[in-house]
């Protein structure tokens, strides 16, 4: 402790006394110093560290957005595994012994709505993937009509990102407008202008597809489409039609008790 004490209060006057040392003989050398004296060289390693530790602070926060993003998804793939293979939230049913019980009874209602909703998104991912068909033949058309460079990896590209509704086609119709745009600026504006079509053509299509696969009206899946996009953003748009489709499946469960036609009189 001594030892280190009396090197830090010496620290000032040998920096003092070897910095000019150096600083005459860096520039012989074509070597540049980011300082001076003792003074400029605390300031450079107060801004080193603060860089490092601010470098630092970002790694830890994305290990720890990467953890806890990675905990919640092996949680819902467990989760969503148990109910696929039946094993339920009440796997030791038979050992109970009250069999008609409440626990019993809402693990049932439950694992029935998460299958629900997992029937819904199976059931727009597949209207999803007969959109992304559609939009791939249009856009393999248009690319091998003017032979433009990679057809074949931008056409698998498209339907790949043709999986996530609206946004999906977004990206891949920027990259395309980009290899367009190698070839000539007159291609990348025809290629623009067709790809815009395209894009506002899969509004419909959802719409239409996804909203015939959940029997819901075009202009309610439309709808449901938008405020999702305003709501959640990209997620939203994926959601949408999913909890659509999930309400009124839920909804067709509930039995609502008729009207009385008449009035009953009571007499005294």
């Amino acid at each position: 402790v001594y030892f280190t004490r009396a090197a830090i209060l010496a620290l000032p006057d040998l920096a003092d006394t070897s910095i000019p040392s150096a600083s005459a003989w860096a520039p012989k050398r074509s070597i540049e110093l980011p300082f001076t004296d003792f003074e400029s060289l605390r300031q450079v390693v107060v801004s080193t560290l603060g860089e490092e530790a601010n470098y630092l602070r970002n790694v830890a926060n994305v290990a720890k957005d990467t953890t806890t993003n990675l905990v919640f998804s092996i949680l819902g793939i467990v989760a969503a595994a148990s109910l696929f293979f039946k094993t339920g939230l009440d796997p030791y049913r038979g050992t109970h012994r009250v069999k008609n019980n409440l626990y019993s009874i809402c693990c049932d209602q439950v694992s029935r709505r998460f299958r629900d909703f997992y029937r819904s998104f199976a059931t727009v991912m597949g209207a999803q993937i007969t959109i992304s068909l559609i939009n791939t033949a249009l856009t393999a058309m248009f690319l091998l009509a003017v032979r433009m460079p990679h057809a074949p990896l931008l056409i698998a590209l498209t339907f790949l990102c043709g999986l996530v509704p609206i946004v999906g086609n977004l990206v891949s119709n920027t990259i395309i407008v980009f290899v367009a745009l190698t070839m000539s600026v007159k291609l990348a504006i025809f290629a623009l202008v067709f790809l815009i079509m395209i894009h506002k053509l899969e509004y419909l299509l959802n719409s239409k597809i996804i909203g015939d696969r959940i029997r819901n009206p075009v202009w309610l899946t439309l709808i449901a489409l938008i405020l999702g996009e305003r709501l959640m953003g990209i997620p939203g748009l994926i959601l949408a039609p999913v909890v659509l489709n999930y309400l009124r499946v839920e909804m067709l469960t509930v039995e609502v008790p008729a009207r009385r036609e008449g009035v009953e009189v009571l007499s005294h």
